[in-house]
C-alpha cells in the first residue's frame, strides 16, 4: 500500500517520546528491586509501572492514537500522587521515584501530543 504524502509520514514504533515512556514504566517496575517500599509502593509502582508499559507500546503501534498519549499522562498523574494517596510518603526512595517517573511521564505524553495529533489528522484524512 503506498504511503500518502500529507506533510506526516506517522510510522510505528519509532516516536522517541513513547520509547521514553516504556523505558519510565519498566524502570519503575523494576525499582522494586532496590527501593524500600510497602505494600501500597510495590503495587502502585508495578501497577502503574505495567500499565505505562502497555499504554506505550499501544502508541508505539498506533501513532496517531491521541488516547494513549493522554494514558501516559493520566498515568503520570496517578503516579505522582500515588505516595499522598496511598500513605507511603515515609518511604522517600519510593516516593521519589513515584515523583520523579509521574513527572516524567506527564512530560513524554505532553510532548508527543502533537506528533499524535499531526498522524492522527492524516489518517482521519486518507479515509
Amino acid at each position: 500500500m503506498a504511503e500518502r504524502s500529507s506533510g506526516t509520514t506517522a510510522k510505528p514504533w519509532i516516536r522517541w517520546q513513547d520509547w521514553v515512556a516504556v523505558v519510565l514504566g519498566a524502570y519503575l517496575i523494576l525499582a522494586t528491586l532496590w527501593t524500600s517500599t510497602n505494600g501500597a509502593a510495590m503495587s502502585a509502582m508495578i501497577v502503574l509501572g505495567a500499565l505505562l508499559v502497555i499504554a506505550s507500546v499501544w502508541s508505539l503501534a498506533m501513532p496517531g492514537s491521541m488516547t494513549s498519549e493522554y494514558s501516559h499522562m493520566l498515568l503520570g498523574v496517578l503516579l505522582f500522587i500515588s505516595p499522598w494517596v496511598l500513605g507511603y510518603t515515609e518511604l522517600m526512595g519510593a516516593s521519589w521515584t513515584s515523583w520523579v517517573v509521574g513527572v516524567l511521564a506527564v512530560v513524554a505524553g505532553a510532548a508527543a501530543l502533537p506528533e499524535a495529533n499531526a498522524a492522527h489528522r492524516g489518517v482521519a484524512g486518507q479515509h
